[in-house]
């Protein structure tokens, strides 16, 4: 069974990755869907990074008192999980649910309502023409909202210094700038982009091959975010051991 579906995954990327029959009318999706899917998701992205960097911080600095450890190692820590890890993975963990979840109930709604049928009887390309825009929409814009996410994070473990007394502001700018590596945040702007490509396509082929009704789009949504959340654990695995190991 899990073969049989794999097999029809491929077919469809097949069909999807297909050269659009109008490049103006792609573009003109792409547009919209870039709006839709991404910056509809700046505001969230921000919101939970500048609190996930402003909570590092404090649980950081709460479990590494030490007369040993230098203070800067609280804003070192903070900085390299938000490269590291909390940009590119737990945020496409979050957008998952999100973006994944709007894309499978989009084409899942246009499934049952026949509108998919309509454009295929009228020789329409229909995979090519709804669900490639989605995909080249979000993993041209997720680099912007992993920047975003980083920027946020960041900032928030700041407005810990700044507020409280956890951690001065200096000794916190000073761990920050300690031994950065600027190719960590390439290294995580290629795994979101990876990311978005398994959160778009699962999406897509679990709304695409909706069968039934209204109750079939809500549990074709809910497993496309298990199913994607899975495969981003997993390739997270994967490209981390492949590109730090």
């Amino acid at each position: 069974m899990a073969l049989h579906k794999f097999g029809e995954y491929l077919r469809l990327m097949y069909r999807t990755f297909a050269i659009p029959d109008r490049w103006s009318e792609f573009f003109r999706q792409t547009f919209r869907e870039i709006y839709k899917l991404g910056v509809d998701s700046v505001w969230i992205v921000l919101f939970i990074s500048v609190f996930i960097g402003a909570v590092l911080t404090i649980q950081v600095s709460l479990n590494i008192k030490s007369p040993i450890i230098p203070n800067f190692t609280v804003g070192y820590i903070t900085r390299e999980v938000i490269l590291l890890e909390f940009s590119s993975s737990i945020v496409c963990l979050i957008l998952a649910g999100k973006v994944g979840s709007n894309v499978a109930s989009e084409l899942g709604t246009m499934r049952v309502t026949e509108q998919i049928d309509a454009l295929e009887m009228m020789g329409v390309n229909s995979a090519n023409y709804l669900i490639l825009p989605k995909i080249a929409a979000f993993i041209v814009f997720i680099p912007v909202l992993v920047i975003f996410s980083m920027f946020a994070g960041i900032m928030g473990g700041y407005f810990i210094g700044w507020a409280t007394d956890i951690i001065t502001v200096s000794k916190y700018e000073l761990g920050i700038q300690f031994w950065f590596r600027p190719e960590y945040i390439g290294y995580s702007i290629e795994k979101s982009i990876v990311f978005a490509f398994i959160i778009v396509s699962i999406a897509a082929y679990f709304g695409y091959n909706v069968k039934g009704g209204a109750l079939q789009v809500g549990k074709a949504s809910t497993d496309s975010v298990v199913l994607s959340s899975v495969m981003i654990l997993a390739s997270d695995l994967v490209m981390t051991q492949l590109m730090l190991g």
